[in-house]
């Protein structure tokens, strides 16, 4: 097994990784990327939020954020400011490749989804590879 592959297993384990990761207040929508090629998570991808306006269908900015070495990025959006309606993830996928020596077909890659109940926590978690990927609304 590679160093590499070894640090980011440890990541994993370590309590004080976890801790870290779950400071502040929960975000009732999460996401986790991870890079089913090699098996490790997708760390240091840049990703931006989105929410749609109803009336006008444009997409107005809510965060920008980069994911930990877990492949996550906690306090995406606060509760007070997570409303019913249309938001999108847009992931940057073709530096995260780059970043790691790698090219890719999908240079971005942007999930739309919706939410009718903001009180659930919702968690929309990128899978990827270098030509495919797929998500689902997990909990």
């Amino acid at each position: 097994m590679s160093a590499h592959r070894l640090q980011q297993l440890k990541g994993h384990i370590l309590p004080e990784n976890k801790i870290t990761a779950m400071a502040g207040p929960p975000s009732p929508l999460t996401t986790h990327v991870l890079n089913t090629a090699m098996g490790v998570p997708g760390a240091n991808m840049a990703l931006n939020l989105y929410r749609q306006d109803p009336s006008t269908d444009a997409w107005s900015l809510i965060t920008t954020g980069i994911t930990n070495d877990d492949g996550r990025c906690p306090g995406l959006i606060t509760k007070q400011m997570f409303t019913s309606g249309v938001y999108k993830i847009h992931f940057e996928t073709a530096q995260y490749w780059a970043s790691i020596g790698e090219t890719s077909f999908y240079p971005y890659v942007e999930i739309v989804f919706t939410i009718i109940d903001p009180s659930q926590k919702y968690h929309v978690p990128l899978l990827l590879s270098r030509f495919s990927y797929s998500t689902y609304r997990g909990s």
